[in-house]
């Protein structure tokens, strides 16, 4: 008995995930439509990703989000590229970072 209630908890979670999943897509998906709508207009000559971020529901959140994600992957490729710069390279990024 305890095996089958185990088993509906996990089962439940599962459609849970599963749930929340197939929501993202489709919110993702209305954004990327509303972006390509805007990028496929005949009219428009200059790209204003702050019209893009002002007239797309969760947009700008969602870019966010991303950039924040994405962070910890820059810092270790920044991390691993120190290596190879020379030590004026180096001292040139320290006081950069010593500036701010």
């Amino acid at each position: 008995m305890a095996r089958k209630a185990a088993t509906t908890i996990e089962d439940t979670e599962t459609d849970e995930l599963i749930e929340d999943r197939s929501s993202e897509v489709k919110e993702l998906n209305r954004m990327l439509a509303a972006v390509l709508n805007y990028l496929s207009d005949d009219e428009i000559e200059e790209i204003d990703i702050e019209y893009l971020f002002d007239h797309t529901e969760g947009l700008r959140e969602w870019w966010d989000q991303y950039r924040e994600s994405n962070r910890k992957q820059i810092e270790e490729e920044i991390k691993n590229s120190l290596s190879n710069l020379s030590l004026e390279e180096l001292e040139s990024i320290h006081e950069k970072i010593k500036d701010k």
